[in-house]
């Protein structure tokens, strides 16, 4: 029997089982990260005095030989094997013969296996990052070329108060940066290396597990050897983080499918992000948005199938925690993939001026503003929202805007109304009178915001 954990057994694994139990094709992908745990860990037991510098030598070239070949192609990961861990265990014993043998002194693979997913998913967070970075330039690039791009903002998808495409993309740009700084702190959470944790109790033997988290970067070693092994919070809160971040691209993609319909044709894609029709010769598909919002529920369904793998679990290692890698991974794989794809989208789309500040002149959505004119001239809101109401009502029987009402029709209805109400309800000067903090006149200091950002 093969199996470095036969010794127990009296008969050998059925061949469904050896396939049922491996997880090689998930957990291989962090042959990087297993080798350098155990460099780590070889290093610091030849400190220690447990194994002698001479073996802790021979571990060494063997492993850095192993990475060399796995990275050329000389080497290859078989598939037949149980994981990562058991594979490189044993080409190491089979290239140095005993000293290999004692490169697994006072470690588990449950601590194993639960450092090298925190080496792995760090670095994977750090190219999450910096795909969220990238796709922030985007909009804060398409949001700084467009600030006087005047177009309807909406509440209920109905038109509500004038906004500029700029004020539009600054809001998509707090929303990533939001998710850049969950993606940090998730890191920063998880930076705490396991091993020396063993299976749950940590080891008889007298280790420095301060060392081995200094040498593979950790902020500190886990303060529990149960916890240590057991914890895939970092999981969750990473495919929670992941999932969040699709959710505003999935807000985003469905505003883009929005805007490049006919019925409201404020943007168009650039063809190089757009496919066609098999029969329609006319179309010109958004498929990329399209593709970003349904690949929003793969990313949510990664997050609850890896709450759902912990929500019963007992302390401490238990084998559904296999089920945790696949899981995150592809949360955060197809989170960088959108992101890759959606920020040249967005850059080389062209926006149509002229039909946003068409719909901006359509619904009413200077309504607010001259209810506000006439509550700066001394009527109660309520009372001035009541009139503007009436008004609207007649400018729909008559098929008009609030401004093609003349003066005198003004003044019938209150003598608050002077001429300087025109200007008060101009689309232009209603945007440029909204330079409360945060508002769209207020687009300088949210740009400059977003680069501060994207500077630090």
């Amino acid at each position: 029997m093969g199996d470095l954990w036969s010794a127990r057994f009296q008969t050998s694994p059925d061949e469904k089982l050896k396939a049922f139990n491996s997880s090689i094709s998930v957990d291989g992908l962090m042959y990087i990260e297993d080798i350098e745990g155990s460099l780590a860990h070889a290093a610091m037991l030849a400190e220690q005095g447990i194994i002698s510098a001479d073996d802790a030598k021979a571990i060494e070239d063997g492993l850095k030989g192993i990475l060399s070949d796995v990275r050329s192609g000389a080497l290859s990961i078989d598939p037949d094997a149980e994981d990562i861990h058991m594979f490189i265990e044993g080409e190491l014993t089979k290239r140095i013969g005993e000293p290999g043998k004692r490169l697994h002194t006072a470690r588990s693979r449950n601590d194993q296996v639960a450092t090298d997913i925190r080496l792995y998913l760090k670095k994977r967070a750090e190219n999450v990052c910096d795909g969220i970075r990238g796709f922030v330039d985007a909009l804060y690039r398409t949001a700084a070329a467009h600030t006087d791009f005047v177009m309807p903002g909406y509440t209920h998808l109905q038109r509500a108060q004038p906004v500029t495409l700029a004020h539009h993309l600054a809001a998509y740009a707090e929303m990533f940066m939001r998710d850049y700084s969950r993606f940090t702190d998730a890191v920063n959470r998880m930076n705490y290396c396991p091993l020396g944790s063993a299976a749950l109790a940590g080891t008889t033997y007298p280790i420095d597990r301060r060392l081995t988290a200094k040498l593979l970067g950790f902020t500190a070693p886990t303060a529990n050897s149960l916890d240590g092994v057991s914890d895939r919070d970092f999981a969750a809160e990473l495919a929670f983080a992941a999932s969040l971040a699709m959710t505003h691209l999935s807000r985003l993609s469905e505003e883009v499918i929005l805007w490049c319909s006919w019925e409201f044709k404020f943007m168009e894609l650039s063809d190089a992000f757009s496919t066609g029709s098999s029969i329609m010769p006319q179309k010109k598909n958004p498929d990329v948005a399209e593709l970003v919002r349904g690949k929003t529920g793969r990313v949510y369904g990664d997050l609850i199938a890896l709450l759902t793998m912990i929500k019963g679990l007992p302390l401490a290692y238990n084998k559904d925690m296999q089920e945790d890698k696949e899981a995150v991974f592809d949360a955060l794989r197809t989170l960088s993939d959108c992101l890759e794809i959606f920020a040249p989208m967005l850059l080389s789309a062209r926006f149509n001026r002229e039909n946003m500040l068409n719909a901006a002149k359509k619904g009413f959505i200077n309504a607010t503003d001259m209810a506000d004119y006439l509550t700066k001239k001394g009527m109660p809101f309520r009372s001035a929202y009541k009139l503007v109401g009436e008004l609207v009502f007649k400018a729909q029987e008559k098929g008009v805007g609030l401004e093609d009402f003349s003066p005198e029709e003004l003044k019938a209805l209150s003598p608050l109304f002077e001429k300087d109400v025109y200007d008060e309800i101009a689309l232009k000067n209603c945007v440029s009178k909204r330079s409360s903090e945060g508002g769209p006149a207020d687009i300088d200091s949210q740009l400059k915001r977003i680069g501060e950002f994207l500077n630090a």
